[in-house]
Order: C-alpha cells, then sequence, then structure tokens
C-alpha cells in the first residue's frame, strides 16, 4: 500500500521484483540504477552472499517527479529467489504497490518459474494482497540464451490474471526500463483510483 505524507508532499510506492534465483532480479535494479540520472535515484543497496546471491533484498529508490505537487518516489526492491527464504520475502511483499516476476526463459528453468509463480502467489494472499489485482508485469529475460521456452508457451505458463509480458536481456538493459515503466504506470493509475 503506498504511503502518503502530506507534511512533505511526498507519495511512496512499493515495487517488488519476484522469480526464481538467479532469474535476473537484481541485474535488473543495477540496470535501472546505472540508467537513471544521479538526481533521480538514491544508492542501491544490496545484501548478498559469497556467491553473490541475494541473501535478504536489494534496494533502490527511485523519484518520478511530482504529480499534482506530489514528489513520487518508488522503492525498488528484490527477494531472494531461494524458498527457505519465505519468509523474508513474505515481509517485503507485505503491503506491495506493483510486482515484476522476473522469468528465467532458459528451458531447464521452466519448473523453477512455475514453482515461483505458485509460491508469489501463496505470498500475496497470506500478506494480504489479492494476485489477480495487484499491478503487475511478466518479464521473460534472458532471451538471449539458448535454448529457450518459446514466448507463446511462456505465457500460457505464467498465466492466470493476464498480466503483461515483456520480453528482456537483462544483463544489457534490454527490456528493463520498459518493464519499470509498465508497472509504474499499474501502480500509478492505481493511485488515482484511490
Amino acid at each position: 500500500m503506498s504511503f502518503l505524507n502530506p507534511q512533505s508532499k511526498e507519495i511512496n510506492c512499493k515495487i517488488v521484483y519476484v522469480g526464481p534465483p538467479f532469474s535476473g532480479k537484481s541485474t535488473n535494479l543495477r540496470s535501472i540504477c546505472s540508467s537513471v540520472s544521479r538526481g533521480q535515484n538514491g544508492s542501491l543497496v544490496t545484501l548478498t552472499e559469497k556467491e553473490d546471491r541475494t541473501l535478504f533484498f536489494d534496494f533502490l529508490p527511485l523519484s518520478l517527479g511530482k504529480i499534482k505537487g506530489f514528489n513520487i518516489r518508488l522503492h525498488l526492491y528484490t527477494v531472494p529467489g531461494q524458498t527457505q527464504f519465505d519468509a523474508s520475502r513474505k515481509i517485503i511483499l507485505k503491503g506491495v504497490d506493483g510486482v515484476v516476476f522476473v522469468a528465467d526463459s532458459q528451458v531447464d528453468r521452466l519448473e523453477n518459474n512455475l514453482e515461483s509463480w505458485r509460491n508469489l502467489r501463496q505470498l500475496l494472499a497470506e500478506g494480504d494482497s489479492d494476485f489477480k489485482t495487484v499491478p503487475m508485469v511478466v518479464q521473460l529475460n534472458k532471451r538471449d540464451l539458448d535454448p529457450i521456452v518459446p514466448v507463446p508457451e511462456m505465457t500460457r505458463a505464467l498465466d492466470g490474471r493476464q498480466a503483461p509480458h515483456l520480453e528482456s536481456i537483462a544483463t544489457k538493459g534490454k527490456g528493463v526500463m520498459e518493464t519499470l515503466q509498465v508497472v509504474a504506470r499499474q501502480v500509478l493509475r492505481g493511485l488515482k483510483k484511490s
């Protein structure tokens, strides 16, 4: 749920990048951080372990400018992909305004995507968020690798709510900002309604 501070005229929205291990969640935030101007973003905070896997979360604050006199800030988070970190994923997803599901397009990773997709549905329900209505984008990442699952097959497998699907290569920044723009627009539309 967005946080509105009338004194500072600021609205903070929380967008969480979710997906299986090594799907490219942290790579998305690093790409965003390097793509936006210094005045638009704060520092990227990353808590990783030895193998450069996200241990708890990544965090990147991002300013969108003003809308109707309010400064709009996005707080971008990632969650660890490993299922043993369900407790931290649940905490980070609490009060989420938008979700980017980062799917790994490699053929041998399809089952990991499906497991993470089911887990997302469960964690959102436990956190009192509605899987069918929370603003969401499904990012089909690693489209430059081989062999990959064809887009129609991936969209069928990761269906259930008609969320937009975008292709990406996060390591090259391709599709990263487009994904963020689509989910941010959905979040901002939700703000206007409330």
